[in-house]
């Protein structure tokens, strides 16, 4: 074999280095695929357990197999078409990445939203809850006609109470369920309420009509601080897009000179040192407009 190549012009060294690199070659790709196989798995797993945790919490009841099996098929074409329309590597990774990670986030978002709804909704359901029984009703009686007058997500997550309840759940249990999909301090304080008043008595109609209104008054002053620091958030927000906007304008104007940002070495520092300061200035205005009530 060495002869033979040989006599082709390729001596000893070189047969060696070219069958180094294929060994190199060969190696690297059985580690990529087994290490491909292995982190593949791993997401499959995370991401069909964070699908049916959350769908489940948020009663949206959806196949989590069937989920990544459409985000496994976005993953492939959406990164090739757009490969094959731009014939940008970088814009088909960037959207891959995002396609990957972007579930995770629409859970996060969609769960916080509801969240924020029921929070909402509950002043004014320990206010239909203290009416009821101060009329007269159980606490079973006004949390039923609670669930039918009142609309989800509250009305969803007070039934399942109801429900669990009729199954046999005791009632710490199902209350301690409903607590650990709702993980809100508002209505933990309402579940303190109900506890003290199933283990020593006590007046519950009146203490839910002082914690509704309690609730009513910080609803109210979180409203003002939402809109006294409106402002700062918008302006947090155009400062962080003004460069990104302005960037993108000077390339269209001007597309040699802003090529240089992506092409040298001086370009890329450049371009790093702008995505950390617009990075801490974000969050250093977020930290300055969020206050916490």
């Amino acid at each position: 074999m060495i002869e033979q190549l040989q006599a082709l012009g390729i001596d000893t060294l070189q047969w060696l280095t070219v069958a180094a690199f294929a060994a190199a070659a060969l190696l690297l790709g059985w580690v990529v695929a087994v290490k491909g196989q292995g982190f593949w798995g791993d997401y499959e797993a995370v991401f069909k357990e964070t699908a049916s945790v959350n769908m489940q919490d948020m009663f949206l009841f959806v196949d989590p197999q069937r989920l990544f099996l459409y985000n496994s098929i976005a993953l492939v074409s959406v990164p090739l078409l757009l490969f094959m329309a731009t014939g940008d590597g970088v814009l088909s990774l960037v959207a891959f990445v995002v396609l990957m990670v972007g579930p995770f986030y629409v859970y996060r978002a969609l769960r916080r939203k509801r969240l924020r709804t029921f929070e909402r909704q509950l002043p004014d359901a320990l206010g239909m809850i203290s009416n009821a029984l101060s009329a007269g009703s159980s606490l079973n009686m006004a949390l039923e006609s609670l669930v039918r007058e009142q609309p989800a997500p509250l009305s969803q997550e007070f039934l399942l109470f109801l429900r669990e309840q009729r199954i046999g759940v005791e009632f710490d249990i199902a209350l301690r369920n409903m607590e650990r999909r709702l993980p809100i301090p508002d209505f933990q304080m309402f579940g303190a309420a109900l506890r003290i008043s199933r283990e020593v008595g006590g007046n519950l109609g009146e203490t839910l009509d002082t914690l509704a209104q309690t609730l009513r008054r910080k609803a109210d002053m979180e409203g003002k601080i939402e809109s006294l620091t409106a402002q700062g958030k918008m302006q947090g927000y155009v400062m962080t897009a003004l460069p990104v906007f302005l960037g993108l304008l000077l390339s269209f104007l001007e597309p040699e000179a802003m090529s240089l940002m992506v092409t040298t070495p001086a370009g890329w520092a450049t371009v790093a040192v702008v995505v950390v300061m617009e990075t801490l200035g974000y969050v250093l205005i977020r930290k300055v407009t969020h206050i916490d009530v």
